[in-house]
């Protein structure tokens, strides 16, 4: 009897663990979604590369800030979408890749990260991208014709939902996931994922009305964000799309794949822009 009670004790334990684990992912899984960082200790001046600071301010009025990084010969633009954590200044790497490929980049930090004002959120991320776009093509005057889409992880599912609603020249998905549902229940399998996840982030429906060119890289020893994501992704879209294969963790893929990395972004760029210049040209 003793030994039954003891038993029981402990079921009941391990469930009110469970239920509290449950309770607590629900009420905190924004702090799960989003890790922003408001110090820049590091500038692209750091790597060598001159900048302008850049103030934009959203839809609904929220200030915010990123870098733009002019090439003096630039072929074309990139528009960067970065990852749910840290800001602006732990992607001077891509600044330096993209810079040496002959491009200009923006680069900017949602609401609630580095200088932006604000709290972080699924909608606020498209506000912030729709008003970033916006500066890009309207306040610096670029062409659309020549700007091209990119989005690391999280940056992703942002550029997928820009995509939608504007025509670039391209579109770079890297490491990114198919929803946010998805996700959450491939990463947390023991809980009732679907049903606790308060965010979307549809890129699988989404992916399907992007009607412009379309590269998805994606990691095979990906540790966040399962290889079947990218895959899945690349299932869906629809045509002209390439496809390729990375190397190396959620984090640092882009890095450890090296040069292959570098030359497959530049000739999905160098495949559009010249696209774009015979058809000027003709």
């Amino acid at each position: 009897m003793k030994m039954l009670s003891s038993l029981l004790w402990t079921v009941a334990a391990l469930v009110a663990g469970y239920i509290l684990i449950v309770v607590l992912l629900y009420l905190f899984q924004a702090n799960l979604i989003f890790h922003p960082v408001s110090e820049l200790p590091y500038k692209p001046d750091v790597v060598g590369l001159k900048y302008e600071d850049v103030n934009f301010t959203s839809e609904d009025g929220v200030n915010l800030h990123g870098w733009y990084v002019p090439h003096d010969n630039a072929r074309g633009t990139v528009l960067f979408q970065h990852g749910n954590a840290g800001n602006i200044s732990g992607r001077l790497e891509t600044l330096e890749i993209l810079h040496n490929l002959g491009l200009n980049i923006f680069i900017y930090d949602y609401r609630g990260y580095g200088q932006s004002d604000g709290a972080p959120s699924e909608e606020g991320t498209y506000r912030d991208a729709m008003a970033a776009w916006l500066y890009l093509t309207e306040t610096k005057n670029t062409d659309a014709a020549h700007v091209i889409l990119m989005g690391r992880s999280l940056g992703g599912a942002v550029t997928a939902w820009l995509a939608t609603q504007v025509t670039p020249a391209g579109v770079i998905l890297e490491s990114t996931f198919t929803s946010a549902p998805d996700l959450a229940a491939d990463l947390y399998s023991i809980f009732p994922a679907r049903s606790l996840i308060k965010y979307d982030f549809p890129n699988k429906d989404r992916i399907q009305k992007i009607d412009v060119p379309l590269l998805v890289a994606h990691s095979t020893e990906d540790d966040l964000i399962p290889f079947k994501h990218g895959q899945r992704l690349f299932e869906m879209a629809g045509e002209p799309k390439h496809f390729f294969e990375m190397q190396g963790d959620h984090g640092s893929g882009f890095l450890d794949t090296g040069e292959a990395y570098i030359r497959a972004i530049d000739e999905f760029v160098s495949s559009i822009l010249e696209k774009k210049r015979v058809k000027k040209e003709g």
